[in-house]
């Protein structure tokens, strides 16, 4: 079903290996254009709407409500340019501020700070108490009346923390916030189910765990109750298909999200995107998600009962953790080189977390132990420090 390289690969949090499907949806776009060049848009006009019942199922949504289009921060924008209304000028009272959380991934960051800006507001950034992990009560506290819109990550990119969708969804309401997620770290191995919990909007990738290729197309969630208001910023593409080359200078909003897309789509890109969503029709979210538990906690198992010089900091709950382990140490960008160099693949986050990502759709429970026992190892002879030492660590 994978393309699976030589060794040992737990970076599917950050790319995903390459499904067969995807390879073989590619070349039968490249075929599309070598037959039929501009033909071949006969094929593509609607394939990003033709994506769009996979991708609801991934994220719990209706068909109508999501869209394959742009970058997580191009859409998170667009999201933005749409709902973010502030009340009053900037010196009176009003909601008109944004938050996020100082664990959040910058990007997302970026794109608020900008509209913020513009608007004399604040983002507001909710503190963790442990540098890792975020306390409801903090996320609460900072939904207050002044708020405008919230954008939380559904799991923390540096832990793995899984943060209650629904509940804080359901808060953010109460207090007549507007809430958005940010859900990079968690489609393709947690089950979400965005519209009935009533999340206003959600962003995300898809090359991480859905496994769609490298800078994939985004994914773009707007609730319906929403579809009613023009999109904040408009392109060709967004227009209703019906009509889109009558070439009119009045904008008519294709239904749903779909009206959210801008420019002309990446049709190579979306064919991998094609193709992996085809691996995911053949499963439930809830078999990934239990399998990617089982992988989980045999390695947070392992890693505390061997590598007692290293902290695990995503949460042990599985209700409180996405498809990532989180492992803390002072020297993990020398011990992710080292593992590298012993065909072992994690990655390292700044300034000190291991992350490792057994995926459920293609690791085992044998890698698992044999990373852990190459973590053991090097920490026992101290080979990852002849690493550094060797200019090796970047």
């Amino acid at each position: 079903m994978f393309a699976i390289p030589p060794g040992i690969y737990m970076d599917g949090n950050s790319l995903g290996l390459m499904p067969h499907a995807a390879r073989e949806a590619v070349l039968r776009r490249l075929d599309d254009w070598q037959r039929d060049a501009v033909g071949g848009w006969d094929a593509w006009f609607n394939l990003a709407e033709s994506l769009s019942p996979s991708m609801a199922r991934l994220v719990g949504a209706r068909p109508h409500e999501v869209i394959a289009t742009g970058s997580i921060t191009a859409n998170l924008h667009a999201l933005l340019a749409t709902l973010y209304r502030p009340e009053g000028p900037s010196s009176e009272k009003g909601r008109r501020h944004l938050v996020a959380t100082s664990l959040d991934f910058p990007s997302d960051v970026y794109a608020l700070q900008s509209w913020a800006e513009r608007e004399g507001a604040e983002v507001r950034l909710i503190p963790s108490r442990d540098g890792h992990t975020l306390h409801a009560d903090d996320i609460l506290t900072a939904l207050a009346d002044d708020v405008a819109v919230a954008v939380l990550p559904t799991v923390l990119y540096r832990s793995g923390q899984l943060l209650d969708v629904e509940g804080l969804t359901r808060a953010a309401h109460e207090r007549g916030v507007l809430i958005g997620w940010d859900a990079a770290h968690s489609v393709g191995s947690v089950p979400h189910a965005l519209h009935d919990a009533g999340a206003d909007f959600a962003v995300w990738c898809h090359y991480k765990y859905v496994n769609a290729g490298p800078g994939a197309p985004g994914g773009l969630f707007l609730h319906e109750r929403h579809h009613g208001q023009a999109p904040g910023l408009r392109g060709w593409w967004g227009h209703a298909k019906d009509t889109q080359f009558e070439m009119a200078h009045h904008f008519r909003p294709a239904a749903g999200a779909g009206a959210y897309q801008l420019g002309t789509p990446p049709i190579l890109a979306l064919a991998g995107l094609e193709g992996a969503l085809a691996v995911f029709d053949s499963v439930t979210m809830e078999e990934v998600r239990a399998r990617s538990l089982e992988l989980t906690s045999r390695l947070m198992a392992l890693a505390e009962a061997h590598l007692p010089e290293m902290q695990v900091v995503t949460p042990h709950d599985p209700a409180c953790r996405g498809g990532h382990v989180a492992l803390a140490h002072p020297e993990a960008q020398a011990l992710s080189v080292a593992l590298r160099a012993r065909g072992i693949v994690p990655d390292f986050r700044q300034p000190d977390i291991l992350r490792l990502a057994p995926v459920a759709l293609y690791n085992t429970e044998a890698e698992v132990e044999e990373t852990v026992g190459a973590l053991r190892e090097l920490l026992r002879t101290g080979a990852h420090r002849e690493v550094g030492a060797a200019g090796l660590v970047t």
